[in-house]
């Protein structure tokens, strides 16, 4: 698989700015990846692929595609670019309401200037991989949300672009139907072998279709990895806090010869067994991550259980979770519905699994 896409150092600076929009931003992306963007509001997520797209400029860097510095090209020379290369699907349809779905599909193969039977042979082709061959005939004021975002896409693709840019573009469904086209969204671009950029807020939906993420924080990359890799193995606290619903649990604790030392207050816990993901080399005082599923429940008499009071029990779908008061320190565990707890009940949980970071004082 070759590198389609270099970006390398890339910085954004903005007048009246105090800090930049981007920030030294440098990956890579291969030939037919689908590259997730995350990141909280602000995070320079948008600012990213607006550089990436041309419609903005770069303060310094290059990014370079297909070999190609997209970054010194000319107003007229990027607006080309754009149109021959590139397919883009946001928040809103931006559909045109006096055009029909088969003419809304066909734009920007009429702006390329295809011949109209050739167009509408194009327009056919991905109205069906779409499922909106029925809708042709018919305004976009006449659809869904749902088969308005399928014509977005059906657009989109319909030139064959190199990359295939979106925008949140499923923010605006209700949560089955964002799913649905998650989903559908990753197949189309499966078939065609399309490289695509995809910037969301949702960590669900970045987690279930991309081969690879990138994770925004204040313009700087927190961390380029495997959805897997960067679930599992968070490089930073930043990472580790940010992905996980219910989020991960931080503890103060301490590396011991024989273990770690969970610093819980009145009832510290060494955990000699499980499974210990270290972010760098770390010695003495650390903070501990340990996941809600890396909790399991155990006997009180285990040696190594962290033990304590239950504070809330939370149902969500197929799971519960149980908020518990260990020592000086409230936890949350995912357990399943097999058993009934109640709250003041005491608990006690094995740990499955650790993440080691950097002590409070060497962050």
């Amino acid at each position: 698989m070759s590198t389609l896409l270099e970006v390398k150092d890339i910085t954004k600076i903005y007048p009246n700015q105090p800090k930049p929009g981007l920030d030294h931003v440098s990956f890579e992306v291969m030939q037919g990846e689908f590259l997730g963007i995350m990141g909280a509001s602000g995070s320079g997520k948008t600012t990213l692929l607006n550089v990436l797209s041309t419609i903005d400029i770069p303060t310094s860097g290059s990014i370079r595609m297909g070999g190609k510095k997209i970054q010194e090209l000319s107003q007229t020379q990027a607006a080309d670019f754009r149109k021959n290369n590139l397919g883009f699907i946001f928040q809103e349809y931006f559909l045109l309401d006096s055009l029909t779905v088969q003419e809304n599909i066909a734009f920007p193969l009429k702006m390329q200037g295809w011949k109209k039977k050739d167009r509408i042979e194009k327009v056919k082709e991905a109205a069906k991989m779409l499922q909106i061959e029925e809708y042709l005939k018919r305004k976009p004021g006449k659809l869904s949300g749902g088969q308005q975002q399928r014509v977005a896409i059906a657009r989109a693709i319909v030139k064959n672009p190199k990359i295939l840019l979106l925008d949140e573009p499923l923010s605006n469904l209700d949560a089955r139907l964002r799913i649905e086209l998650r989903d559908e969204i990753r197949r189309v671009q499966k078939q065609l072998g399309i490289t695509t950029i995809f910037v969301t807020h949702d960590q669900e939906e970045a987690l279930s279709i991309s081969d690879k993420i990138l994770l925004m924080e204040k313009g700087k990359i927190s961390q380029y990895s495997s959805p897997k890799e960067m679930y599992m193995e968070p490089q930073n606290m930043f990472a580790a806090k940010f992905l996980g619903n219910p989020p991960m649990n931080f503890v103060p604790g301490e590396k011991v010869e024989d273990g770690i030392c969970l610093l819980l207050g009145d009832e510290n816990v060494t955990v000699k067994k499980g499974t210990v993901h270290e972010a760098g080399e770390l010695k003495g005082s650390v903070c501990v991550g340990i996941r809600p599923e890396a909790l399991e429940l155990c006997s009180t008499e285990e040696e190594e259980a962290i033990s304590g009071v239950i504070t809330g029990i939370q149902t969500l779908g197929k799971d519960m979770y149980i908020h518990f008061r260990a020592g000086e320190q409230v936890l949350t565990a995912c357990v399943g519905w097999e058993k009934t707890f109640s709250e003041g009940e005491r608990v006690s949980f094995r740990v499955k699994r650790l993440h080691l970071f950097p002590g409070e004082g060497d962050r």
